[in-house]
C-alpha cells in the first residue's frame, strides 16, 4: 500500500511538471520569481484544466 502511494505521488509530480515549469518561466518573466513549490498548486490546476479541455467529448443520444 505504501509502495503504491509513493508511486502515485511520483507519477503525479512527473505529470504536473511541464505545466508547473512553464508557469515558473512565465511568472519569472513577470517578476514574481517563484520556485517550484510556490508554483506547484497553480500547476496542478493548469494540468487539470488542460486535461479536461483536451479530452474527447461524448454526446449521448
Amino acid at each position: 500500500m505504501i509502495r503504491a502511494l509513493i508511486g502515485a505521488i511520483a507519477i503525479f509530480l512527473v505529470a504536473t511538471f511541464p505545466a508547473t515549469w512553464l508557469l515558473m518561466l512565465f511568472l519569472g518573466n513577470v517578476g514574481l520569481e517563484l520556485g517550484y513549490w510556490g508554483t506547484f498548486p497553480l500547476g496542478i490546476l493548469v494540468s487539470a484544466l488542460i486535461g479536461g479541455v483536451t479530452s474527447p467529448t461524448f454526446v449521448v443520444r
